[in-house]
């Protein structure tokens, strides 16, 4: 109630900083069109979703919030110095502040002004650069640090008067450690905490900024922090990520093995582990070539969802190629007129341009994703990318590494002795769904 919101939305190809100076400063052009009574000017700010934070760390115990915020400072200062974490924001801390209260009839006595007493702390809480000096043949900066620490400090500061006597701060004023008025709060369970806003770099680990930051407070438990301390992780972002990814990997392990058993069913024992081999295979290829074409192409290669996604996709295309060739090499050397070796190059040499030009028509479709615009073309980039290296390297396991298996452990009678026994069961279940 009684405010407004509005959101414009860029392309991706935007620079964020550019656009959001060209909106203040059409926001400053319209505001003679705005009412003149407005309690406060508009506002400009850009939405980042790598500020969000990543999980939410609760402190808590029976210690007064002066000292929780000293131990969620600490832990503050140990999680921000990793690599993987942007920034880590307290909330529902005090911040400490000292009021200096002054005696209006006393300061006007002295012939003091507030500006008096302003300068005089002014200069004498101050930091002075003393230069630089070479130790061992490193430059060193020097520093005179003169800063307050304590009230005790600001209250014997001497000011002087205009005519010329000195008077201490404490003689017309009340000087004290307080807190500022608190504008944040945190709460869990219903008990007061102090919570620590966890936000990640943008491009770095998820789950590896997780394990980083709980093995951190493991550590630093019953070490740097009492071991009474309540310390609880909400709102931890990596949870979920760690379920899809473990569902996600589990279905790929799955459908390797369904695939594989399927490929028994037709091929033989032997043959179906020369064709399912291919899949472990075009991935460890994928892996490898992915990170150096990033490299090229200016693309940063992680192993997220959309990568594994992309896998179990192409999880029963990547068999095509093997398929072919190692068919087509067990024809020839069943036949019984060619050694293996020989059977293997022919084979491969027969099918070469029907399996590639299969290939290529697979991919075909994947390639104008390449080009999809806006965020989502950004986000789902690695789909036709994973599918594409995946199925290319494919062609290359096929052609290469399955005629070298082939000639290692094919054997003239596998064929012979698979049939009957397939014939067999093809019958039995051909009979049973007709009856």
């Amino acid at each position: 109630q009684n405010f407004s919101i509005i959101v414009a939305e860029f392309n991706t190809d935007i620079e964020i900083a550019e656009a959001k100076q060209r909106v203040k400063d059409a926001v400053d052009k319209s505001k003679t069109d705005l009412p003149s009574d407005l309690p406060d000017d508009p506002t400009v700010s850009d939405i980042n979703l790598a500020d969000l934070p990543i999980m939410y760390i609760n402190i808590s115990g029976d210690y007064d919030l002066k000292s929780l915020k000293k131990y969620a400072k600490d832990l503050q200062d140990q999680i921000e110095s990793f690599k993987e974490i942007s920034g880590v924001d307290i909330i529902g801390a005090l911040e400490q502040e000292v009021q200096i209260n002054v005696d209006l009839n006393k300061m006007g006595a002295a012939k003091i002004s507030f500006g008096d007493i302003e300068r005089a702390v002014q200069y004498e809480n101050l930091t002075i650069s003393g230069g630089d000096v070479k130790m061992d043949g490193i430059k060193r900066t020097l520093n005179v640090k003169k800063e307050f620490t304590n009230a005790d400090q600001i209250a014997n500061l001497i000011i002087k008067t205009p005519t010329g006597s000195s008077v201490y701060l404490r003689d017309i004023a009340e000087v004290k450690d307080s807190f500022k008025e608190q504008n944040s709060y945190a709460s869990l369970y219903g008990k007061n905490v102090i919570t620590l806003n966890v936000k990640k770099r943008s491009g770095e680990n998820l789950i590896e900024a997780s394990d980083k930051i709980n093995a951190l407070i493991k550590e630093m438990k019953g070490t740097s922090l009492p071991k009474n301390l309540e310390i609880t992780v909400t709102g931890d972002q990596s949870d979920k990520t760690r379920v899809t990814l473990h569902d996600l990997i589990n279905t790929i392990i799955i459908g390797f093995i369904l695939v594989t058993i399927i490929l028994m069913f037709f091929m033989g024992v032997k043959n179906a582990l020369f064709v399912a081999l291919s899949v472990p295979l075009s991935m460890f290829i994928a892996f490898i070539t992915m990170p150096a074409l990033g490299g090229i192409f200016g693309f940063s290669f992680t192993m997220n969802m959309i990568v594994l996604f992309s896998f179990l996709l192409g999880l029963g295309i990547v068999v095509d190629d093997a398929i072919v060739v190692i068919e087509n090499t067990h024809r020839i050397f069943n036949n019984g007129k060619v050694p293996i070796v020989k059977a293997a190059k022919a084979a491969a040499g027969e099918v070469f341009m029907p399996v590639l030009s299969g290939t290529l028509t697979t991919l075909a479709p994947f390639v104008p994703l390449l080009f999809w615009p806006g965020i989502i073309g950004e986000f789902m980039f690695f789909l036709p990318v994973t599918l594409i290296i995946t199925l290319l390297a494919s062609l290359v396991v096929a052609y290469i590494i399955n005629p070298v298996f082939a000639v290692d452990f094919m054997e003239i009678e596998d064929h012979e002795t698979h049939k009957p026994k397939f014939d067999k069961k093809v019958k039995k279940v051909t009979l049973i769904m007709v009856g």
